[in-house]
């Protein structure tokens, strides 16, 4: 087995922070099934637009969501499958009896 070096082990820390905040997993969680615009993200749940908009600019920053321009409106969706992954493995584990 091949440890990790310093730097990969900060930054798989900080991959692993990112998803230490409830707002952030519930707007992974809904962006699992669809693209939707900040207002859209806010009604599903139950968030402020700003608060969305503050933790949407995390997500992109760490590269876990992307955007496109569609007129006026922005749509963000999950960057790659490995985010759904490591989202989907998370439940499965809590879920473990």
């Amino acid at each position: 087995m091949d440890l990790l070096n310093e730097v990969k082990v900060i930054d798989l820390s900080e991959l692993f922070k990112i998803f230490g905040d409830s707002t952030r997993i519930k707007i992974i969680n809904v962006l699992l099934y669809e693209e939707l615009c900040v207002s859209d993200i806010s009604k599903k749940i139950n968030v402020s637009q700003s608060a969305v908009s503050h933790q949407l600019r995390i997500l992109k920053s760490s590269k876990l969501v992307k955007y496109r321009k569609d007129a006026n409106l922005i749509y963000y969706s999950l960057a790659d499958d490995h985010v759904k992954e490591i989202f989907e493995l998370g439940c499965e584990h809590i879920n473990e009896v």
